[in-house]
This record gives structure tokens, C-alpha cells and sequence, in this order.
């Protein structure tokens, strides 16, 4: 599911799960541990996905088959993801190599900086249209990043936004062609490297103090409360819909 690759001191984490690099409890656990792992052996990390996809999001068909207690694993793990990304001590970029909806775009927000692909990509948080409430954890995030008019107009809405408005608003912080995303990613991270480095790394944590304190703020109540709100009624009727639609989509 991921590949590791050395750019001298800039560890690329490559996601490459088959189809779409949608997130299950495999593959989030093993984005942790990379993530958390790179710390130790590289300076920099670049968190990459396919040519034309960076990450579908949420693999909804393996989570639906879950029960409470193991869907309420996935969440302690997906929180922990989002924090080592938010929290890591090296810093960490995005090469958003192409469509990044939802849980795509939630891990890209949790980085330090994102490169996206130019050309006719899309990019955000819809998981009001899948029917899940937006957690307040991934809202903090949203509205650090793009300031809370933009916020509300992506979150309320689900909405999916071309790369280009991305840019304009902050989602993404440079456009470059698609085969040179995760090139451009790595000299974003050794550009950082070449600064001082006990005055970058000291600067970069008081700058990231508040995303890290998020995480100190909603403790165990978000695995909780995304539990809640996945196995309410209005959530499954609208997921399982929303499959019907792919499958039918593929026939």
C-alpha cells in the first residue's frame, strides 16, 4: 500500500492502494507508522499519491462493514494520523498528484504545505454530501488554513473545488504540471532545510501550536461523536446510495 522513497533527506511516503488509494484501517495505520517513522531517518517528509489521484478519501464500502467497536478503532486511528501529520517534527508536504476529495483532502490540510496538480482536478472536504456531519476537529483545521467564510462555504456545502479556485483561496499553496508535483514538493521541504535549523524547527512549532492543541481539545470525543453520526440513519441511507450510484456507474 505505500512506498518509500529517499530524495536524499526528504522521505517520500507514496500511497499506492489500488483503485483510488481510499483509506481503510490498513492503510491509515500504515500511514501513521511511516509518517511517524520517517522522523527518525529523514528530515523532511512528501506525502504523494497517483498520477491523476492523491487519495479518494474514506474507503466507505470496507467501514460500512464494520461493526461499532471495530469503526470506532478506525477513528482512534484516523486521529491519530491526522495528529502525527499535524504534530510531526519534521516538516511534512502534500503532492497532491491529482483528485483529492474528503479524507484525501483532510490529510493534505493537516501538512505543512500542499503542491497541487494543475488541470482539471478537484479538491475538498465533501462529506456532507456522503451525509456526515463535518467533526470540529477537521472544521479547526479548514478554517486555519482558508479563514472561516471560506470554511463554512466548503464544509456546509460538501462542496468539490477546482484546483485553480483551491489556489486562489488557500487550499493548496502552488499549482505546478502534474509530473512535476512530487519534485516541486521536495524542494518546498529542502528549502526549509537549507534555513537555520534550530531557528526553522523552533519557528515551525510555535506556528503549529494551535493545530496541535485541536487534537488536546477533542480528546476521545471524536471517535465517539464520528461513531454517533455514522450509524445514524441519515448517514447510512445517504452512503449506501451514494455506492449504488458507483456501482452503477461501472457497469
Amino acid at each position: 500500500m505505500l512506498e518509500m522513497i529517499d530524495h536524499g533527506a526528504v522521505r517520500e511516503v507514496h500511497m499506492n492502494r489500488p483503485p483510488v488509494n481510499a483509506l481503510d484501517p490498513g492503510l491509515v495505520a500504515a500511514l501513521d507508522a511511516a509518517i511517524s517513522g520517517a522522523a527518525s531517518e529523514a528530515r523532511a517528509v512528501v506525502l504523494s499519491g497517483n498520477p491523476g489521484l492523491f487519495s479518494a478519501g474514506l474507503d466507505m464500502k470496507a467501514l460500512l462493514a464494520l461493526d461499532r467497536a471495530q469503526l470506532g478503532e478506525f477513528w482512534q486511528s484516523f486521529q491519530s494520523l491526522l495528529r502525527t501529520l499535524a504534530t510531526s517534527p519534521i516538516p511534512v508536504v502534500a503532492a497532491i498528484t491529482g483528485h483529492s476529495p474528503a479524507g484525501g483532502a483532510v490529510m493534505a490540510i493537516f501538512c505543512d504545505e500542499r503542491v497541487g496538480a494543475e488541470g482539471e482536478f478537484v479538491i475538498g472536504v465533501n462529506e456532507v454530501q456522503v451525509g456526515l456531519t463535518m467533526p470540529a476537529l477537521i472544521h479547526s483545521a479548514m478554517v486555519r488554513l482558508v479563514g472561516a467564510r471560506q470554511a463554512e462555504r466548503l464544509c456546509v456545502g460538501g462542496l468539490l473545488v477546482q484546483m485553480e479556485e483551491a489556489l486562489r483561496i488557500g487550499l493548496v499553496d502552488e499549482l505546478v504540471p502534474p509530473d512535476q508535483v512530487v519534485a516541486r514538493a521536495v524542494a518546498r521541504c529542502e528549502a526549509l532545510l537549507k534555513l537555520p535549523p534550530k531557528a526553522m524547527t523552533n519557528t515551525r512549532a510555535l506556528c503549529r501550536a494551535d493545530l496541535a492543541a485541536e487534537f488536546d481539545r477533542v480528546g476521545a470525543s471524536f471517535a465517539d461523536s464520528m461513531n454517533e453520526r455514522w450509524f445514524s440513519d441519515e448517514t447510512q441511507s445517504t452512503m449506501k446510495a451514494v455506492l449504488a450510484q458507483l456501482a452503477a456507474k461501472k457497469k
